[in-house]
């Protein structure tokens, strides 16, 4: 129940932000359109630990910053690269490791991916628990590889060793 009241809270929330209009009718309207909503999801089942994760958020909240500031590192050398006459590129395509386990985790280590500019998550082996990824240049491998955002994202699914 504690998981259907706070989707009902984050959607309300979401709601207030993008209406940008506080009248009584309004607000009321927006808070019970919330509570349904989140009832039907918990019926419908997508008010679960995968759907609505509520208790990443305090870890998600460690990680988005760090995250924000990779993609702005990569921005600005990406960037570079794009205005450098002889765009000095070296593209790689190769496998690196995925230590999450949930499917929270391993989305939100393929999505970093691919939000990073430079760098594109293109396959998923849940099998070999390993992603097939494209980089830019060899530095945006060796990113990757290094494990930093592996060791991260795993520390946001709970599993920090």
């Amino acid at each position: 129940m504690l998981r259907t009241a706070s989707l009902a809270l984050a959607l309300f929330v979401f709601w207030l932000l993008l209406s940008g209009h506080y009248t009584v009718w309004l607000v009321v309207s927006g808070l019970v359109v919330s509570i349904l909503l989140a009832l039907a999801g918990r019926r419908l089942g997508f008010a679960d630990d995968e759907g609505h994760p509520i208790e990443r958020i305090v870890d998600g909240w460690l990680y988005w910053p760090w995250l924000a500031r990779e993609i702005v590192k990569s921005s600005i050398s990406v960037t570079k690269i794009i205005l450098d006459p002889k765009l000095p590129i070296s593209p790689q395509l190769f496998h690196t490791k995925v230590s999450a386990r949930t499917p929270v985790g391993v989305a939100t280590y393929a999505n970093s991916i691919t939000l990073t500019p430079g760098t594109i998550t293109v396959g998923v082996d849940r099998e070999h628990d390993r992603f097939l990824v494209h980089a830019l240049t060899k530095a945006g491998a060796d990113d990757v590889e290094a494990g930093e955002m592996d060791r991260r994202v795993k520390q946001f699914e709970g599993r920090a060793e």
